[in-house]
């Protein structure tokens, strides 16, 4: 069973399972407080987050559309990489569709905003229960995670998002169906690009802590390399237009985290021989000192 301490001013007592419970139910509610907070901002601030945020990747003025066309004409001299170039119209369907997708909207942005808080205050409540070397170790995790996972977010949005539109929207079983989005839709589609993707870039994270408690091994990440790699790029064929340049724009990245990951691992690893190796030392020195009266 593991143990969980609190420190206090006169030392360290362990908690009861009651007061585990109860110290883990604050951090829920913190964590609830701050995504409420959030969902409000971004409540208030509709016509912004509409207009400027989750509708433009659908515009042809949007950054990602402008440069893919700029590079597809400059450089390949071809306007395969031009997309979005048609405005798409998006329609609601219920009489209250609306209200509930801006409350939506909001809450999706509540949770991607408060996403830093929700870590630190879980990390908060872990922390206590790891070793000082562990904890030490651990440091900047919180940070780290976060600034991955707001990169993964903004890599969705500005790279997988617009290719995503493009080719969902302009993809046609036959000329006598008419694509006709629906508002709810279209941002389901949105978010549920942009969350995944801030998750899969938790990758170097997950290997560190995956590594820390035996689970994963540089040697394992290694071997299965080319089954990563496979992996990688049958994801980026599926979310991707069909031409080999949005995908390998979209695999590289994810290609980088797998390797980021087994660098991490590998250093996790060595930090863990190095700290086995003391230890074996240090037991092996206090049994030839001689015993002192």
């Amino acid at each position: 069973m593991v143990m969980f301490w609190k420190k206090g001013k006169k030392g360290e007592k362990e908690m009861s399972f009651l007061e585990h419970l109860e110290e883990l139910r604050w951090h829920i509610i913190r964590s609830v407080l701050a995504i409420m907070f959030f969902m409000i901002i971004a409540f208030v601030f509709k016509s912004f987050i509409f207009d400027n945020i989750i509708l433009a990747p659908k515009s042809p003025d949007f950054w990602t559309n402008r440069m893919l066309c700029r590079i597809g004409e400059s450089i390949l001299h071809t306007n395969a990489l031009c997309i979005n170039t048609k405005p798409l119209n998006l329609i609601n369907i219920k009489m209250s569709g609306q209200l509930t997708t801006h409350i939506a909207v909001a809450m999706v942005a509540g949770l991607i905003l408060a996403f830093p808080v929700i870590l630190w205050e879980f990390w908060q409540f872990f922390k206590p229960a790891l070793k000082d070397n562990e904890a030490r170790h651990a440091k900047g995790a919180v940070t780290a995670a976060s600034l991955l996972f707001f990169t993964g977010v903004l890599f969705g949005y500005y790279m997988l998002a617009p290719l995503s539109v493009h080719f969902l929207s302009s993809y046609n079983i036959s000329p006598e169906v008419v694509n006709q989005i629906n508002i709810r839709s279209f941002i389901g589609t949105l978010s549920s690009i942009c969350l995944a993707t801030g998750l899969v870039f938790e990758l170097p994270i997950i290997a560190f802590f995956l590594t820390k408690i035996g689970l994963v091994t540089p040697t394992f990440l290694r071997k299965y390399r080319k089954h990563a790699i496979v992996v990688v790029f049958i994801l980026s064929a599926i979310i991707t237009p069909p031409d080999v340049f949005s995908q390998t724009l979209v695999a590289i990245p994810l290609l980088g985290l797998y390797e980021i990951s087994i660098l991490i691992s590998a250093r996790v690893m060595k930090q863990k021989d190095q700290e086995r190796a003391e230890f074996f030392n240090d037991d092996e020195t206090s049994k030839t000192e001689p015993a002192t009266s």
